[in-house]
């Protein structure tokens, strides 16, 4: 049983941000305060927009209304295909890039769900005066129990490194101001090893390196461990953070 899930998650595409494969094997309780909605009543009050690190596109597409100028970024060449084929039939152009190939004061809003990093000078050079960037972003040492499973105990320094109260320090010496933050601590369960192996091939940054070679023992282990215990229990973390250029 152990060999089929695991060569069955190591096979599984892992393109995109749609984790719709892990229903039934994994679950994640969600923010209360739903982001996706929230950005699609930002993105209908705006002339120009920003999403920065889509993905594939899927919550940006999520939402109904896009306004008449709207710009998605992605680096990573898999998603960058699954992003233009989804939303440039929308009307959005989507830019193979990491950084901010972009005029400054362009946009009214920047947005970014669970940016690998913020770069809060170049969000601010972008935005209009009066303009906002809206983000939900991974806290704290989220999913650290299934990191520090693979990987060993993680130094505090790593441990913190996310901390919300980060974000405000760096948006207030990019000269934005923080108008809102909110934080909260999710439960997440793997039901089985299938689940960890593609949540690890798809959230890269996570193990960083992982393979099914470099670590089938420690996924023996697992799978003998949610055999035994039930399923794996891990806590995300995530923060909301608006912040709006004077």
């Amino acid at each position: 049983m152990f060999d089929d899930l695991v060569a069955e998650a190591a096979a599984e595409p892992v393109e995109g941000w749609d984790f719709s494969w892990l229903d039934g094997r994994a679950t994640e309780a969600r923010p209360s305060w739903g982001y996706q909605r929230l950005l699609g009543s930002r993105l209908r009050g705006v002339q120009a927009a920003l999403d920065l690190e889509t993905g594939g596109g899927e919550v940006l597409d999520g939402c109904p209304a896009l306004p008449p100028l709207m710009v998605a970024t992605e680096s990573w060449p898999p998603n960058i295909a699954k992003a233009s084929a989804r939303l440039r039939p929308r009307g959005v152009t989507v830019v193979a890039t990491a950084g901010f190939p972009f005029r400054d004061s362009v946009f009214d809003l920047v947005s970014s769900r669970h940016p690998v990093t913020t770069d809060w000078p170049g969000i601010a050079r972008v935005l209009r005066p009066g303009g906002t960037y809206f983000s939900q972003q991974v806290g704290p040492a989220s999913v650290f129990e299934l990191v520090e499973f693979f990987l060993g105990p993680q130094p505090a320094d790593t441990r913190t490194s996310r901390h919300p109260d980060h974000a405000v320090r760096a948006a207030a010496e990019a000269g934005l101001e923080v108008t809102d933050l909110r934080s909260e601590s999710l439960r997440t369960e793997f039901f089985d090893i299938g689940a960890v192996v593609y949540f690890l091939r798809k959230v890269i940054w996570m193990v960083p390196g992982f393979t099914v070679g470099q670590y089938r023992d420690k996924l023996r282990e697992l799978h003998e461990k949610i055999e035994r215990d039930g399923p794996f229990v891990a806590h995300t973390t995530r923060f909301l953070i608006e912040a709006r250029k004077p």
